[in-house]
């Protein structure tokens, strides 16, 4: 294995440290340019007489007679001949140089003008415009030397020479900028007859818009308008009247319209743009549609620019469409921009058919949602509905709009899901009409083929109104014996019951909601309750509480129970409107509560409700209580120390958390040396009542770890230890 020589690699820098003197790219280059080694230049020659000059011009001459031999198809070669022989003014054989070198190739272009130009700079002007006639005859398809000879004549001032030289021109048909050369020469002399001439033949050569549109505002500017509107109005018969031809000649009828308004005739401007967008579909004439909005809102009325306005939306929505049939949003704003058109029509006094909204309508529908998932249909569902309102609102055709509902609830698959507000709406639709008995018959019909809360709960709502209260009650049995765990339903048919007072039902209902399995109990227990306390009725709340924390012995439940127990219940005014006293409570028997939810809470180790519940047992007798109940329960307040556990995530590592203290649990778990904390704090109170100074604090210091603490209780039970010795 061969190995590349150390030496041949490049040398490592070590010191990466920028230079003291920095130089520049500038300065490298100047140095560069410097250092150059100058180039060889060919020594002068001077030519003292004319046997030198002889000399020099055969030398040369043979020189270049030598490459022309040598390469014979070399035109540069012959270029640079023949301009040599030009400069040594030896004419005659520079022209022969020249025509050699057209024997050679007579079609080179570069050729023609080196040749012209070389006559032209030595004034030589008749062999020059031989030279121009010999090219273009022979090329008559190069543009540069006719442009050159036309050039050199107008040059002259032989303005007919230069005309008959374009009429020669123009007979090979060329492009349209040499048309347009020709024109301008009229133009600058004033032969304006002659261009509008010139003009009518290259329309007959090119019959293009862009050349109708150039040949009707050369008329135009120069103050022939009827002779525009004729040239514009022959262009318009030439390309037709069907829509590939109309299409062609958009630019022709756009320029038409914008010179009727520059001439300000409006109303020929606005003939011309709807005859030309009658005959187009409206996604071929976009620009179009564009400029004749712009022309209404400069020029038309309101009804006319709405009208424009109103015709390009419709472009854009259906262009959408077009892409995608089940964009429900582009349906909607379709739909809504054609019931405006129809209402405006309608309010400006026109008898107008809702033909094209119906329409708009009927091809929206028609687009139904490829897959059986309610998400897709959503949307769709709202067309039906919106076009339902359309013809009970707008166009007062209610047997049409029944039949809208009808065809929208025979589409919906009800067995697979099924649409509430649609029900609701036909059935409210029903209403309006005076006709209760269809309306019950669509709900019930409803509810029969797929029964739903939503549907259930409008049905309710409507005999509700109708004050129909044996029908609603017959509605709320049907509705629970459907979903018996909904808390909202029992909830709402107490509610009904309460209204026309027939308590006994109501508490009736909630017995038999508490024996459920419900989905959020706790609502229905929570109404249960306020109804027996709005009542008065103590013992049967305090009754319901007690079977409440049966079931549970949430510190919400207990807190409310115990301010249940000091609260005022009953009262109001009677049909006089007296004022009636309530029972008032029983803070014992509140203190009491409180007792027990924290001694069950103690019990199940709950030590966030535990405080939760001194919170709020602390605030009632700072309420209701002395100042010994107040001291007794500041006693039992938590402290918060910081400790350290193992982390959760299964690691040896130790994490800080803030952990709650009570005093009980304290007593119980370390009585000495509770007693010792106990007998520390009271002496600390002793002296501070002395001298007037801080007494010692309860809490441990925030940042002790369990080791300073495990430390601290075995000093506490020696010095105890010590303690019960002296005594």
């Amino acid at each position: 294995m061969s190995g590349r020589d150390a030496r041949d690699r490049a040398p490592r820098v070590k010191n990466r440290a920028p230079a003291a003197v920095q130089i520049t790219a500038e300065q490298l280059l100047r140095e560069a340019q410097e250092r150059q080694e100058p180039s060889i230049q060919a020594p002068k020659q001077r030519v003292q007489d004319l046997e030198e000059l002889s000399e020099f011009q055969g030398r040369k001459r043979n020189e270049f007679e030598g490459r022309i031999r040598y390469s014979r198809d070399s035109i540069r070669a012959w270029i640079k001949y023949a301009q040599w022989e030009s400069s040594q003014y030896e004419f005659e054989r520079a022209r022969s140089v020249f025509e050699r070198a057209l024997d050679v190739d007579p079609r080179s272009t570069e050729l023609w003008l080196k040749y012209t130009d070389m006559e032209l700079k030595a004034r030589n002007i008749n062999h020059a415009r031989n030279l121009y006639d010999r090219a273009v005859t022979l090329l008559p398809r190069v543009d540069a030397l006719w442009y050159k000879y036309v050039y050199l004549e107008e040059l002259l001032l032989n303005v007919p020479g230069a005309r008959q030289i374009f009429e020669r021109w123009m007979q090979w048909e060329p492009n349209d900028k040499a048309w347009q050369s020709y024109i301008k020469l009229e133009e600058r002399y004033n032969e304006l007859d002659r261009a509008s001439a010139i003009y009518e033949r290259w329309i007959g050569v090119r019959p293009i818009p862009k050349n109708w549109v150039t040949w009707a505002k050369f008329e135009e500017d120069r103050g022939q308008p009827d002779k525009a509107r004729e040239v514009f109005q022959t262009a318009l018969e030439f390309f037709g009247d069907e829509e590939e031809q109309v299409e062609k000649a958009q630019q022709v009828f756009a320029a038409f319209a914008r010179m009727e308004t520059r001439l300000k005739e409006y109303e020929r401007a606005r003939v011309i743009y709807k005859f030309a967008l009658a005959r187009l579909p409206r996604s071929k004439s976009a620009s179009l549609y564009a400029a004749y909005t712009k022309f209404e809102k400069q020029h038309g009325d309101r009804a006319g620019v709405e009208l424009t306005v109103l015709g390009k939306r419709r472009i854009q929505y259906e262009e959408e469409l077009a892409y995608d049939g089940t964009n429900y949003d582009a349906w909607f704003s379709l739909a809504r921009l054609e019931e405006d058109a129809y209402r405006a029509d309608k309010e400006d006094g026109e008898d107008v058919e809702p033909t094209r909204v119906r329409e708009v309508y009927e091809r929206a529908v028609a687009n139904v949602p490829p897959a059986l998932e309610k998400r897709y249909w959503r949307r769709y569902i709202y067309l039906w509905l919106q076009y339902a309102a359309f013809e009970e609102i707008d166009t007062k055709d209610f047997d049409r709009a029944r039949d809208v509902y009808k065809a929208a609830i025979k589409l919906v698959p009800h067995n697979t899901f099924t649409f509430a507000k649609l029900w609701l709406s036909y059935a409210y639709f029903e209403i309006r009409q005076l006709d209760v008995t269809a309306a019950r018959k669509v709900l019930g019909a409803g509810i029969g083929m797929c029964p739903k809360p939503k549907l259930f709960s409008g049905y309710i709502e409507l005999e509700m109104r109708l004050r129909e209260f044996d029908r609603v009650r017959t509605l709320y049995e049907k509705f629970l014996t459907y979903d018996p765990s909904l808390s909202s339903a029992w909830i709402q048919w107490t509610q009904v019951e309460s209204a026309v007072e027939d308590f006994e039902r109501v508490r009736a209902i909630f017995e038999l909601a508490v024996q459920q399995s419900l989905d959020m109990p706790e609502i229905v227990w929570k109404a249960y309750i306020d109804f027996e306390s709005g009542e008065g009725e103590r013992e049967r709340t305090r009754s319901l509480y007690k079977r409440l924390l049966e079931r549970t012995s949430h510190v919400k439940v207990y807190i409310s129970y115990a301010l249940m127990e000091v609260s005022v219940l009953g009262g109001g005014e009677d049909e006089d409107g007296n004022e009636i006293e309530g029972e008032a409570g029983d803070p014992e028997l509140a203190r009491a509560v409180f007792a027990r939810g924290y001694k069950d809470l103690r019990a199940k180790g709950e030590k966030e409700d535990r405080a939760l519940l001194l919170e709020a047992w602390k605030t009632f007798e700072e309420q209701h209580g002395s100042p010994e109940d107040l001291a007794k329960v500041e006693e039992m307040m938590p402290t918060t120390r910081k400790r350290w556990r193992k982390a959760e995530d299964g690691s040896d590592l130790l994490e800080e958390y803030w952990d709650l203290i009570f005093p009980d649990d304290e007593r119980d778990a370390n009585p000495t040396s509770f007693r010792f904390f106990q007998a520390a704090q009271q002496w600390a109170a002793q002296r501070g009542g002395d001298e007037g100074e801080g007494g010692l604090s309860y809490d441990l210091p925030s940042d002790s770890d369990d080791e300073d603490e495990d430390e601290g209780e075995g000093e506490g039970e020696k010095d105890a230890e010590a303690m019960d010795e002296d005594d």
